[in-house]
């Protein structure tokens, strides 16, 4: 089968923090992953969101142009994720010429199909900067939960879409200033009221594959009526408004708003990634060309489901194209920082840079999935880390792998021993309770449930430490060297295992303990094939060497915790 996966775009103004990170960008790398080992055909994509406030802000803060401040930006964030091994097989640019083209030539299908319309309205003009202001461009106070830094198109404390009309004391993001008055400016509307009826038959079909979190955000739009929304905005750093391939006229000093087409960049780095490895974009995008075959999937924090679900779709459904829709819609709750908001603008939390340059990426990966915020938000805090971590990864899996490989590697000479006895019956146990867990783990990363993905791995990694203790080679050593190598034998077959299972949560670990057996990822596949059986425990052959790889996780030390709490925060 093929996939096409995305993740939502981050924003281009600073390094992410850990919440963006479990919200969207490691799921789908985790999915995709998984998938790739079934031998699935994976397209992973995503791009760094370059238009509208928060690049120019971020870029008058920098002291540098928009331009220079968007490829600063998005050269450190691609290097980050790489550096948290996201394996995205293309990770683009919403200012790419693609989106631009392609967002143009959305804009003028819908307008061929009587769904954009130009309208004056009142928008806030700022005396003292001159200039309107967009609706980022303006903070104020919430008139649905009076939360005091609400922006103009969201709030931030009780998730409400706003107009920047509607906030009571605005002021001017750019200075603060109060002196706001309402003129005149024409944009371009989207009639998404004309697209209810269409929109909500297609979501009705969606019900059996979106989850219920996903599900509710739609229908909540849908239930109180769609509102035609404003697709332009006036600034100037964005795509150009055109109309028959020129400049619109009175639309010069306007671009497209950044919500209009920062999904259909999801496309454009698509067209990106074909040319540049010479593949066909069509065949994912397009149903008339073949991705009517795809499955595709979407992971974003819930505060993006209605952009997802009803405006990105009102686009590609009204311009009368075959377009290929979402087919599942992964929505996340929120990590919150010791039950409060994870936030880039208000630097917040941890961000993936400091986060890498005090553990490495499979630390915080672990944590992350183990603790995903799918049925309610997860509060991330020092204390839960430091737990997962110790008891999961070092207790766990590191003590698995580092105490069976060095007792292998001294009392067998580094190489796999022949098993040369019958499986007894602690064997048997073995392999049943391995194929219930792992028949379980499979449909758990199939159906994105991530927590209980991580939980059912930790099982697995249980039951081998269980086999183990009860098998205790190192005390058959001398009164039963066959039973001894047995086990051995068996052991050092779930170190390879239990590589395999957890590749797609932590990957660097994964290789780790492979290349110690002279293996790599890309050799191995998902111990349970598409029919549903277990391959079994047979990834080496006795005489086999391998090397004990060094200690695969720290335990951290409540002398650490403090460190951290100082630094950034949190704590009892």
């Amino acid at each position: 089968m093929r996939y096409l996966i995305t993740s939502a775009l981050p924003y281009i103004n600073g390094i992410k923090h850990l919440g963006n990170l479990a919200g969207s960008l490691l799921p789908s790398d985790v999915y995709a992953r998984f998938l790739r080992m079934q031998g699935h055909e994976v397209l992973l994509i995503c791009a760094t969101d370059e238009h509208g406030t928060p690049g120019e802000l971020g870029a008058a803060e920098a002291g540098q142009s928009i331009r220079d401040y968007c490829d600063e930006q998005h050269f450190l964030q691609k290097k980050i994720y790489e550096q948290f091994n996201l394996s995205f097989d293309w990770f683009g640019r919403s200012s790419n010429a693609p989106n631009h083209r392609l967002t143009q030539h959305l804009c003028e299908q819908l307008e061929k199909n009587g769904l954009i319309e130009e309208r004056t309205t009142k928008q806030i003009f700022s005396i003292d900067d001159n200039r309107f202001l967009p609706d980022r461009y303006v903070e104020g106070t919430c008139p649905k939960c009076g939360f005091t830094r609400a922006r103009g198109d969201q709030c931030d404390g009780c998730g409400t879409l706003l107009d920047p009309e509607q906030l009571i004391a605005p002021r001017s993001k750019i200075s603060g200033s109060t002196k706001l008055e309402m003129r005149d400016t024409t944009h371009l509307y989207l009639l998404q009221s004309k697209m209810q009826d269409k929109i909500r038959a297609w979501i009705d079909t969606c019900k059996d594959t979106w989850p219920s979190l996903a599900l509710s955000i739609a229908y909540k739009w849908l239930d109180e009526g769609l509102d035609d929304r404003s697709i332009t905005r006036d600034l100037s750093w964005g795509i150009p408004v055109t109309k028959n391939g020129k400049p619109r006229p009175g639309f010069e000093n306007k671009v497209f708003y950044v919500w209009f087409d920062a999904p259909i960049e999801y496309i454009a780095s698509t067209i990106e990634w074909a040319e540049a490895t010479r593949n066909n974009w069509e065949r994912w995008w397009r149903t008339d060309k073949g991705a009517e075959d795809v499955t595709y999937v979407e992971f974003m924090g819930k505060d993006n489901v209605a952009f997802h679900s009803v405006n990105f779709p009102a686009t590609l459904l009204g311009s009368g194209e075959p377009w290929k829709l979402v087919d599942n819609l992964k929505a996340f709750n929120w990590v919150t920082w010791y039950g409060g908001k994870f936030s880039t603008s208000e630097k917040r939390g941890i961000f993936m840079n400091h986060a890498l340059e005090l553990l490495p990426a499979d630390y915080w990966r672990w944590y992350l999935i183990a603790n995903s915020p799918e049925s309610s938000d997860a509060s991330f805090t020092w204390e839960l880390f430091q737990s997962s971590i110790n008891a999961d990864l070092a207790n766990i899996l590191g003590n698995f792998v580092n105490r069976i490989t060095r007792f292998a590697q001294s009392k067998f000479d580094g190489k796999v021993p022949t098993r040369a006895v019958e499986p007894d019956t602690g064997y048997i146990k073995l392999i049943a309770e391995i194929e219930t867990r792992l028949h379980n783990l499979t449909q758990y990363h199939q159906n994105m449930e991530f927590r209980k993905a991580a939980a059912e791995t930790r099982a697995l990694w249980v039951i081998g430490n269980e086999y183990l203790t009860q098998a205790a080679p190192w005390t058959t050593f001398k009164t039963d060297p066959q039973a001894s190598a047995a086990a051995v034998h068996t052991a050092l077959q779930l170190c390879v295992f239990f590589a395999v299972i957890s590749a797609p949560i932590i990957p660097e670990t994964s290789e780790k303990i492979l290349s110690g057996f002279g293996l790599a990822l890309s050799e191995v596949c998902w111990p349970q094939n598409l029919q549903g059986t277990f391959v079994g425990l047979d990834y080496l052959k006795a005489g086999h060497a391998f090397t004990a790889p060094d200690v695969l996780f720290t335990k951290i030390e409540e002398s650490w915790i403090g460190e951290q709490t100082a630094r950034f925060g949190g704590g009892k």
